[in-house]
């Protein structure tokens, strides 16, 4: 656990308004309409490996991002500001807590943890990987060198491990990915040995949940397939929030979510 105290919930709120990880976030309300959209559509890049069992047009997706992410909910707002609410960012990450408190209660869990932000979401990934591994959880590694072309970019994606988190790798770099086929072949390798708990985002999530796993992950507000899967009862918690600011912002928030599995513990 981390050597500062955490911020009282006033506190972490005007910080994640003043990084704009919540709050006037940078993710412009035409960017959200557009995947909304999207979603809507069914485009396999914006559902993340889930698969929506209800209509979900347009309209239901902005609705359900007003009541769960804090989006403007005016459909007639179609362009500039769009927002996330701070308070449902800590709420979320609360609960987010509380799942991964009860799983850890349970007695050495299996966890998967992967992200498609490595230059984002890895710093508080690699915390929580710490803070399992020091509970008695087992931090699984799956399908290390397992290697597909990626659908959006189609280079060559490799699946790597940095302190138990999975991320995919380009070549020397690490990817930006919304894929879920790198989740689905981790589960495929652990056939019958799948996780207790996958901590994640973008199809890393998504994939998971569809599965059955039980799920906790972030998302955009721009990215609604988690939220639309929580909504369908695949994915436990999804914690709103902009999901690429300078990775040292996201500190407090990360420290905010570890005091409170530990005092659920």
């Amino acid at each position: 656990m981390s050597d500062r105290r955490p911020m009282p919930r006033e506190n972490l709120r005007a910080h994640l308004v003043r990084t704009r990880i919540a709050g006037d976030v940078a993710t412009s309300r035409e960017n959200n309409l557009d995947h909304y959209r999207a979603l809507a559509e069914r485009e396999p890049r914006h559902l993340f490996g889930l698969r929506p069992e209800g209509r979900w047009d347009e309209r239901d997706v902005l609705e359900l991002m007003a009541k769960s992410a804090g989006v403007v909910a005016d459909p007639d707002h179609r362009g500039g500001q769009d927002t996330i609410d701070p308070d449902l960012t800590i709420d979320a990450v609360e609960a987010m807590g509380d799942t991964i408190a009860g799983a850890l209660r349970v007695g050495s869990p299996r966890v998967l943890i992967a992200t498609g932000h490595p230059t984002g979401l890895l710093a508080v990934h690699l915390v929580l990987a710490g803070l399992l591994s020091r509970h008695g959880a087992t931090l699984l590694d799956p399908a290390e060198g397992w290697s597909h072309r990626s659908p959006s970019s189609g280079r060559k994606h490799e699946i790597r491990y940095l302190g138990g988190v999975a991320m995919v790798a380009d070549r020397g770099s690490l990817a930006h990915t919304h894929d879920a086929a790198p989740m689905e072949a981790m589960l495929a390798e652990l056939g019958d040995g799948r996780p207790d708990l996958v901590i994640a985002d973008h199809g890393w999530a998504g994939a998971a949940g569809e599965a059955g796993v039980l799920t906790v992950g972030f998302a955009d507000s721009n990215d609604p397939a988690l939220f639309v899967g929580e909504a369908e009862g695949k994915i436990a918690v999804t914690v709103p929030l902009d999901d690429n600011v300078l990775p040292r912002y996201y500190a407090p928030l990360t420290d905010h979510l570890i005091e409170r599995v530990v005092r659920a513990l």
